[in-house]
């Protein structure tokens, strides 16, 4: 069998902080998750985004430690109109999360911006530019 990609996992410091973030962003996670080590929300074409607990991940690798700088692993949420990135940016940061890079008219085509989840993790969020509202 060919290996095939399946999952996208975020180690969280604070489970009920981060399923907050991801689900403002429209993920969709179990009832209770907050008291749960380990949560997917399914995405469209069968992949999985999950989160765990940073002590499920220690319950099998005793010597893990969170990492010390950014991380180089992209999370992006496509948005239907440059105003909905706008909007959904604003939703955050108003939200109390940290709003990294504002709203801007990327050279490639894209209203884009970046929030960072409660682990830090830079999510952007993207529209072409020639989306319809």
């Amino acid at each position: 069998m060919t290996p095939r990609f399946a999952l996208i996992g975020v180690v969280a410091s604070d489970m009920a902080a981060s399923l907050a973030f991801y689900r403002r962003l429209g993920l969709v996670f179990p009832e209770g998750a907050e008291e749960l080590p380990h949560a997917d929300a399914e995405l469209p074409g069968g992949l999985t985004f999950a989160l765990d607990a940073e002590e499920t991940i220690r319950s099998f690798h005793s010597a893990w430690q969170p990492p010390a700088g950014g991380g180089r692993v992209a999370i992006a949420f496509r948005c239907g109109s440059p105003a909905k990135v706008d909007a959904l940016y604003e939703d955050l940061v108003s939200a109390g999360y940290h709003g990294e890079l504002k709203p801007w008219d990327a050279f490639w085509g894209q209203r884009y911006a970046t929030v960072l989840d409660p682990d830090g993790n830079g999510v952007d969020l993207f529209a072409p530019l020639s989306a319809a509202e």
